[in-house]
């Protein structure tokens, strides 16, 4: 959420911000509710003002007509404050409304445009050249007997699947390496919730940015399916104050996550890359704002060491103000190279979403001088599971229809090969 007192200093720039990320937002109109809210706000003030002063002539007064009269003059003064009361949580309701919707400013750097117009920072390794014909993962899964998406979609119906055996066991060793990499950066290892409250998703941006069409909701105990552990990461520290000291926080998280895929309608419907339910590690970090923008280099820089470790190519992308969603104010995306599609996929992100969870949360951290400032927040990808097994199943296939396992996992495995 972004601080009303920058909304109303800078109209203009959260116009145009709504408008690079293509987010509707009426600002004028959350100003003119502001303005009301803030004059009935004033008159409830005075209303209680002109009370108390009541009170004291009541206990002033000389005769009972003269407190009779003040205390019908009381009465109506009560109507009143009623009625401002009144106005005034209609005044609020549309208030924290159209706040949750407004998205927050994009940072400098920060392509403006669509998707199309996202950019290209870098390219790292050599997509790999076969001399024999390449195989898709599904292909490959269905040979070695590592995905069954027909049994899953017996069960569950379609966008889900069975890691089997060896896919299995190649899933807790990438965990596993993460981890390694992740605690000796400093970094926290979790298991969180995969539900979290509404109040802790609306905190997290998670609700506004999808309009509920993404989320698992369950009614009855007002929780959410989380969609990536950042959710229960992020709200986890919710309505408490850090010691500077102590920032950077950051934790890596491991969970199953849920989405619906609902804007994803014909895309990748075959297979595993995108399904309803994958495991994931996350990273998340709570900073203070001088160090955000070195901190979201930071996780680019942990995610890049992981892929350079398991030796797939990729390209960091550096993502456009269109493509950012509701609370990143800059993000990057590692995408890898994917060769039965003879193209780069996403595959990580890498978001700094400054203090606008911070203050929809109050997490707030005490500074040298004793004053409480917003943390930011930042969260990262470490793997997502299934999109992680493709690439390795796709780029380290071999002419016999074996699988190579890149060198690094070979530790946590009692195989080198996938036969």
């Amino acid at each position: 959420m972004l601080d009303i007192k920058f909304i109303r200093d800078n109209p203009e720039k959260v116009k145009k911000t709504c408008q690079d990320k293509r987010v509707k937002a009426d600002i004028d109109e959350l100003l003119d509710i502001d303005r009301r809210r803030r004059e009935a706000l004033q008159g409830i003030e005075d209303m209680r003002a002109k009370k108390n002063k009541a009170n004291k002539a009541i206990k002033a007064a000389h005769s009972q007509r003269e407190r009779n009269k003040i205390i019908l003059e009381m009465k109506e003064l009560d109507r009143n404050s009623d009625r401002l009361d009144k106005n005034l949580k209609e005044l609020d309701k549309k208030f924290h409304k159209l706040m949750c919707r407004i998205p927050n400013v994009c940072l400098r750097g920060v392509p403006v445009g669509g998707e199309e117009d996202s950019k290209v920072m870098e390219k790292v390794g050599k997509v790999p050249k076969f001399d024999f014909k390449a195989k898709d993962y599904m292909e490959i899964s269905e040979k070695l007997g590592l995905i069954d998406i027909k049994r899953a979609a017996k069960i569950a119906g379609t966008r889900f699947g069975f890691l089997n055996g060896k896919a299995a066991l190649l899933e807790l060793a990438l965990i596993n390496f993460a981890f390694d990499v992740l605690v000796k950066k400093g970094f926290i290892p979790v298991i969180p919730p995969v539900m979290i409250r509404s109040e802790m998703a609306m905190g997290m941006g998670f609700i506004q940015q999808t309009d509920d069409e993404e989320a698992y909701y369950l009614p009855k105990d007002d929780l959410y399916l989380t969609a990536t552990s950042e959710q229960a990461l992020g709200s986890m520290h919710s309505g408490e104050v850090f010691e500077e000291k102590e920032l950077s926080r950051r934790y890596a998280g491991f969970s199953t996550c849920f989405r619906r895929e609902a804007g994803s309608y014909g895309k990748d419907t075959k297979g595993i890359f995108r399904v309803h339910q994958f495991d994931k590690v996350e990273m998340f970090s709570f900073t203070r704002p001088e160090d955000s923008e070195k901190e979201h280099k930071f996780l680019l820089e942990a995610q890049k060491e992981l892929m350079n470790e398991l030796k797939l190519p990729y390209q960091v992308v550096n993502i456009a103000s269109g493509d950012l969603g509701l609370p990143a104010a800059a993000k990057y995306d590692i995408e890898t190279w994917i060769p039965s599609e003879n193209r780069y996929r996403e595959t990580h992100s890498a978001s700094n979403c400054t203090d606008f969870q911070a203050r929809r949360l109050s997490i707030r951290y005490r500074d040298k001088k004793g004053q409480l400032c917003f943390v930011h927040t930042l969260n990262g990808t470490a793997f997502a599971m299934g999109r992680m097994i493709i690439a390795i199943l796709e780029n380290y296939q071999q002419k016999d229809g074996s699988v190579k396992v890149p060198e690094v996992l070979q530790k946590y495995l009692n195989f080198k090969e996938i036969k």
